[in-house]
């Protein structure tokens, strides 16, 4: 159930390179180069379509994650009337599939994918759709009355005109682009985005562990796991890293958790979602994000302008 040693691998590549790991880098770091000017030609020369309404695009420009999923839930508890559109990465379906209508939760999370499911589950007011053709989970958005868009992970839909957030880490330590590093586009792509946002500066991440244990088993499906580390509290006596978006076994997990006399999986609200029918005790690491209100303010006033000039 742990990570494969392929993707731990390139996660430490990505995010955490060790000294001899430059050398890998930099031998691929012609492929990085041909792949960031492709897709540079491809952001330049295509045709963008614009919508009836206000799209605002939270992205980044590294692969993992960095934050997109709370931000998202922040941004959107803003707004009366708004529809969250996702890839829905992890689920077991296709196509498009409405995920929740105006918080009334429709599916689930196999069909939903974890971080729609979450956000389905934090937005009451909101609706959520999935699907891998975000233009046509836009029509389909704006013929169910959606007053503005949130579009989870779009910076890299370059053809829909949307006002753009990119999500960046507070440390980066490599910069190159795939497969060479963690970078889907050039780094100074960030100028092309309308916000580029940095943790601990312009937003910061509130953690606190609900039915907190004394000893606690770190159970988590996400990407560059590493990263909670610094919300961890005492009493986590074991880790437990599966491949981003992955599901859970009970049966495994409970034969571990005897196994180390755990007291309760320590997880987070994107691994809960997938762990509604479980009978192992669960601490929760809930998170909310706190957006400077400077932000919330230019994206409000975007939004208010486009509406306007329709």
């Amino acid at each position: 159930m742990h990570t494969s040693k392929f993707s731990a691998f390139f996660e430490r590549l990505f995010f955490e390179p060790r000294p001899l790991d430059w050398v890998l880098i930099l031998f691929l770091s012609p492929l990085s180069f041909f792949y960031a000017f492709l897709m540079l030609l491809r952001r330049i020369f295509i045709f963008q379509k614009s919508y009836a309404i206000p799209i605002v695009s939270i992205g980044n420009l590294t692969v993992g994650g960095s934050g997109k999923t709370p931000f998202v839930i922040a941004l959107a508890k803003q707004y009366e009337n708004a529809t969250i559109i996702s890839r829905g990465y992890g689920r077991q379906s296709k196509g498009l599939v409405e995920v929740s209508r105006k918080g009334e939760i429709l599916t689930d999370v196999f069909t939903s994918g974890d971080e729609a499911m979450l956000m389905a589950k934090s937005l009451t007011k909101a609706s959520i759709i999935v699907s891998e053709n975000r233009e046509y989970a836009i029509d389909k958005a704006i013929l169910e009355g959606a007053e503005v868009i949130f579009l989870d992970d779009g910076f890299n839909r370059v053809n829909i005109r949307k006002y753009e957030i990119l999500l960046f880490p507070k440390t980066i330590k490599n910069y190159f682009t795939f497969p060479a590093g963690p970078f889907r586009e050039f780094f100074l792509m960030k100028y092309w985005a309308d916000l580029a946002l940095y943790e601990e500066k312009d937003f910061n991440r509130v953690v606190e562990i609900e039915n907190k244990t004394e000893k606690m088993l770190l159970v988590t499906a996400i990407s560059n796991p590493e990263r909670l580390n610094n919300f961890l509290p005492k009493g986590v006596i074991n880790k437990i890293y599966l491949e981003d978006h992955a599901y859970f076994d009970e049966d495994i997990l409970e034969k571990k958790f005897l196994e180390l006399g755990a007291t309760s999986l320590l997880i987070t609200q994107k691994d809960e979602v997938k762990m509604k029918d479980f009978k192992l005790p669960l601490s929760v690491m809930k998170l909310e994000l706190k957006i400077k209100n400077e932000i919330l303010e230019n994206i409000h006033e975007y939004t208010e302008e486009y509406k306007n000039a329709r």
